[in-house]
Formats: structure tokens, C-alpha cells, sequence
């Protein structure tokens, strides 16, 4: 038994209430995991810029201890290679500073001391190795006036600390900071008299100063440092870093799009986030911040960028989605009972109604629609009989558009001649009709020259109406039985058949020649069209439409080469 219309509109309400109550729940749960995520990525981009500030902290400390050493007398005296009586007691109590600095700044592998003299010779050198601090002596200083950090820090004023590019250090030494990450930062040492006569050199591990800072970060946090080009130099993968040293560039702009603008200097910090765009950072929230890196005048930066797994963001959010669902699940059921008893108190009355015009229809077959009555029923039996209008009115028209697509099916829509598709068939019966008698068949393959002047010059409104007029001309040049069609843009083809086709083809092309060689009136300006025309019979230069179409082509084209404005009869030896 079929359902009837109290069930189905029960069943449409009891929808309609569920999806209400689906799509506000699904809402609420959405826009509550956004604003979790939109509250967790400000907190991000507050600890980033907080962790910007403590790294420029912690370099202006390190900067400090330089600036320290270099402005004890003693320092001067080393670097300046006085021969004094006393100068190896004082170059032994400055190597005693330098060894507390060491042992007091865990992360650093390295401070010398460096002359300026004798090319750049280390005076005084301490290294860490491992747990171990060893004090450089002897042959085995060395001369360091090659590197940017020696002879670039000797070029700047008293009291200004020089801040090296983070790479790996490939300076060969007893430290166990050779081939790790490295910065260096160095402060010229000045005599009294205002001589720059050396430099005083930190190394610093870039493990050990990330893990100053960020040392107060909330666990799960993942650390990402780029250089002011993008290549990474600190990220949770350690085999994504300094790939500018192992011959291969890995960017943060390549795996994160969105931080272009902070390297165009567009921009100083960027979010990006998994929910919104999971391609880009699948299950994480990120935030960046461009920060200044080093001397003022040198315009460098660092980006430093946090990572944070979004599904602890989203863990907050579980136990709404539990209540949503609740809530969901009780509006369904409160949405179905509400279905019913709506529908049977709409449907009443229209059960009455069909009641009332099936028994008119029954009994009275004139009478079967009541159209004028004035009550419900009238206005129902005059919408019933105005629908029956519609809808013949309705089929009228299909079946008219209909007919005018099976007309558009095959033939030209603007010239209105038949299309490629009803010239090919066409042809094709044609060719099984004469095949057997002997006759021939022939095709001619019509161009406009210089048509597409008169599109590019005019418009292609005068280049339709244009091709309208050749459209009407060739009809007019043909005989009754010919066929012709538009193959598309200026290109025309014409079927003849019937007896004596050899001698009658060059008469045809002629005349249509002539009758496109009339010039043509429109929008007001008179115009001259020729074409050029190619000739293939059948059987002689072809047995099927294609052959015969591709050789009318062939000749069409020769005859556009002896001159346009003529016909040519394809020859096999083209």
C-alpha cells in the first residue's frame, strides 16, 4: 500500500526538523572548534613574539660578556702584542676571566681572544669539549684575520658587537663544536688611545641557545628558525635544517606558503592552521614572527615560528560535541512528533477536498471539475483546470522546441543550412545510391577569401550577416537537388549529383563564383567576398565522404595558391 500524503508530509517535517536541528548543532560545534583555534593561535603568536623577545635577550647578554671582555685594560694589552714586563702575568689572569666566562655560560663552545696582528693570531682561546673546558695554547692558536667575523668586527666603532649569520661550523679545532650549528658574536678591543687592536669572540651553540629560549614553552610546542632567506635552521625534523650546507635548499616558504610576505617585509608575523587550511599544516596551528638579527645597518632578520598539534587545541571541544550530539538527538525526536501531529491537522482538510472531487468525478463527468463554485473546493477545481491549460499548453511548446532542436541537431544555426554532421550523411547515402550505377558524385569545398579581414576590421556581427548573404547566394547558384552545408567559420561544401556531373561541376563552380563575386551591403558599407573552390568526383579521387571531403580540401587549397578568387580539380599527383 502506498503511503499517503499524511505520511509523506510527516516524514517531510520530521526531515526538515531533524536537518534543522543537525545543521545548528553542526554549527555550533564548528564555530566553537574556530574559536578554540582563532584563542590558540593569539596564544601562539603571543609566545612567539615573547620568544622573538628572549632571543634578542639573550644575544644582548652574550653581546654584554663580549663588550666585558674586550674592555678589560688586559685585553688591549694581549691583543696589541706589547712586550712589557708583567704581560704574561696579565695575558694569564685575562685567560683566568676568560675560563670563568667559559665555565659560567654553559652554551658556549668557545671565546678567544684575537690580535689583530700577525693575521688575525688567537691570543687567547678556550674551547669546550663536551663536559671539558680546554684552554688553546702555543702552535696550536691560530690566525683568523680570513674570517668575516674578525676582519668585519675590526671595521666597527668602539662598543658595536658584530652578530654572525647561524651556520655550521667548519673551523677545525680541538671544541667539539666543530661541524654543529654556530653563532659568533664579537666586539672590537680598543686601546685607550681609541685603537682597534683586536676582537673578542663568543661561539655559541645553536642547540644550547634555543634551549635558553625557549625554555619556559609548554610542552608539545615544536621550535622552527629560518635565516632572512628561508632556509631552515632549526626545525622538529633535524634532517629539514641547513640544507644550504649539504648542496640543497629547504625553504619555509616552500612548505609554508603563507610566509612569503614576511621575507618581501610585508608583513611581520603570519598564522596558519589546520582547520582552515589542512594542506598547508596538516593537524598543527603555527604562528611566525619576522624579528631583527644582528647590526641595524645590515638589515638582517630571523623568522621564528611555534608549532602546536591542533588536536590538543580541539581536545577542549569533545565534550560540547558530546552535548551537541545530546542535544541533536532530542530536537530529532521532538521534531518527529511534532511532524505528525502537523500533518494530519494540514491534511484533514485536503482529504476532505479530494473526497469531494473524486465523488464529482464519479458521478457527475461533466461536473468533475466544479469551477464555479466559490467555496474551497471552487477554487481548488479552478486550480485543477487551470493546470490541465498549463500543462497542454506546456506539451505544445516541448514538442515544438523539440522540433526545433532536431532542426539544430543538423544544420547550421546561423545560416541555417545543414550542418557537417547532415552534409556527412547525406553524402554518404548518395555514394550507396550511385555506387552500384556508375554515376559520379561530386563535391565542392567552398572558403571565403579574406574573411577573417572583415571579422578582425568590422566586427563579427558584419562577418555574420556576411555569411548569411553567401549562405543565401549559394543556395540561390545551385540547382534544386544540390546539397549545401556550412562546415564552420567560412568554410562551405556543396554535394552534386545526377547525370553528366564532370561537365556540369565547372559550369556550378563558376556560377557560384560569380554569384559571390557581387558585392554585399551591410551596416551601411559595401563589401566584396570571393572564394576560392575545390573539386573532387566520386569514384575518380575518392569512394567514401571522407576521401572526397579531404580532396575537395586539397584542390581548395591549390586553387587558393593560383590565385584565389578560381576553382581547382584535385589531382592525385598533388
Amino acid at each position: 500500500m502506498r503511503p499517503g500524503l499524511t505520511v509523506k508530509l510527516s516524514v517531510l517535517l520530521a526531515c526538515i526538523g531533524i536537518l534543522a536541528s543537525g545543521v545548528t548543532g553542526y554549527y555550533a560545534y564548528s564555530t566553537n572548534q574556530s574559536l578554540l583555534v582563532n584563542e590558540a593561535e593569539r596564544n601562539l603568536l603571543t609566545s612567539t613574539e615573547l620568544l622573538s623577545q628572549r632571543l634578542s635577550t639573550v644575544l644582548n647578554d652574550i653581546a654584554a660578556d663580549a663588550l666585558t671582555l674586550a674592555d678589560m685594560p688586559s685585553s688591549a694589552k694581549v691583543a696589541g702584542l706589547d712586550d712589557l714586563p708583567g704581560d704574561d702575568a696579565a695575558k694569564e689572569r685575562l685567560a683566568q676571566v676568560f675560563g670563568t666566562v667559559m665555565r659560567l655560560h654553559p652554551q658556549y663552545a668557545q671565546v678567544r681572544l684575537i690580535s689583530r696582528q700577525q693575521f688575525g693570531l688567537e691570543q687567547i682561546r678556550f674551547d669546550r669539549d663536551g663536559d671539558r673546558l680546554v684552554r688553546v695554547t702555543g702552535s696550536q692558536l691560530q690566525e683568523k684575520g680570513h674570517f668575516p667575523y674578525v676582519f668585519e668586527t675590526l671595521a666597527l666603532a668602539p662598543g658595536r658587537v658584530y652578530v654572525s649569520p647561524i651556520t655550521v661550523n667548519h673551523e677545525q679545532g680541538a671544541h667539539s663544536a666543530e661541524g654543529a650549528p654556530t653563532l659568533r658574536l664579537a666586539t672590537p678591543v680598543v686601546t685607550p688611545a681609541g685603537s682597534v687592536v683586536g676582537v673578542v669572540v663568543i661561539n655559541v651553540r645553536l642547540k644550547s641557545l634555543l634551549d635558553a629560549v625557549q625554555s619556559d614553552l609548554p610542552a608539545g610546542h615544536q621550535l622552527y628558525l629560518t635565516n632572512e632567506w628561508g632556509d631552515f635552521l632549526a626545525h622538529p625534523n633535524p634532517a629539514m635544517t641547513f640544507g644550504f650546507d649539504k648542496g640543497r635548499r629547504l625553504l619555509v616558504q616552500d612548505s609554508y606558503e603563507q610566509t612569503r610576505p614576511l621575507f618581501d617585509k610585508t608583513r611581520t608575523s603570519v598564522l596558519v592552521n589546520g582547520l582552515d587550511d589542512p594542506q598547508r599544516a596538516k593537524g598543527q596551528i603555527l604562528a611566525f614572527v619576522r624579528t631583527p638579527f644582528g647590526l641595524p645597518e645590515n638589515h638582517q632578520f630571523v623568522v621564528l615560528g611555534l608549532a602546536r598539534p591542533l588536536e590538543d587545541v580541539l581536545r577542549g571541544g569533545k565534550s560540547l560535541g558530546e552535548s551537541t550530539i545530546q542535544m541533536v538527538l532530542a530536537f530529532s525526536l521532538l521534531s518527529i512528533v511534532l511532524a505528525v501531529v502537523f500533518s494530519r491537522a494540514l491534511t484533514r482538510p485536503l482529504q476532505m477536498l479530494t473526497h469531494a472531487a473524486t465523488s464529482f468525478q464519479t458521478r457527475h463527468a461533466l461536473e468533475a471539475l466544479p469551477v464555479t463554485r466559490t467555496d474551497e473546493i471552487g477554487v481548488l477545481a479552478r486550480c485543477f483546470d487551470q493546470m490541465r491549460k498549463e500543462l497542454k499548453s506546456h506539451m505544445e511548446k516541448m514538442s515544438q522546441n523539440q522540433q526545433e532542436l532536431r532542426h539544430l541537431a543538423h544544420h547550421d544555426s546561423l545560416t541555417g543550412l545543414p550542418n557537417r554532421m547532415q552534409f556527412f550523411h547525406q553524402i554518404e547515402r548518395a555514394i550507396e545510391a550511385v555506387a552500384e550505377s556508375g554515376l559520379q558524385l561530386a563535391v565542392l569545398f567552398i572558403d571565403l577569401d579574406h574573411f577573417k579581414q572583415i571579422n578582425d576590421q568590422m566586427g563579427h556581427a558584419v562577418g555574420d550577416q556576411v555569411l548569411i548573404v553567401v549562405a543565401q547566394r549559394l543556395r540561390s547558384a545551385l540547382r534544386g537537388e544540390d546539397v549545401v552545408a556550412r562546415l564552420g567559420g567560412d568554410e562551405f561544401i556543396v554535394l552534386i549529383k545526377g547525370p553528366g556531373i564532370v561537365t556540369e561541376v565547372p559550369v556550378i563552380a563558376a556560377k557560384i563564383l560569380s554569384a559571390l563575386n557581387e558585392d554585399i551591403m551591410t551596416h551601411g558599407r559595401r563589401l566584396q567576398v570571393c572564394a576560392s573552390i575545390g573539386i573532387s568526383l566520386f569514384p575518380d579521387d575518392g569512394v567514401t565522404a571522407e576521401e572526397l571531403v579531404l580532396r575537395a580540401d586539397s584542390a581548395m587549397y591549390k586553387a587558393k595558391v593560383n590565385g584565389r578568387y578560381t576553382f581547382a580539380r584535385y589531382q592525385a599527383a598533388e
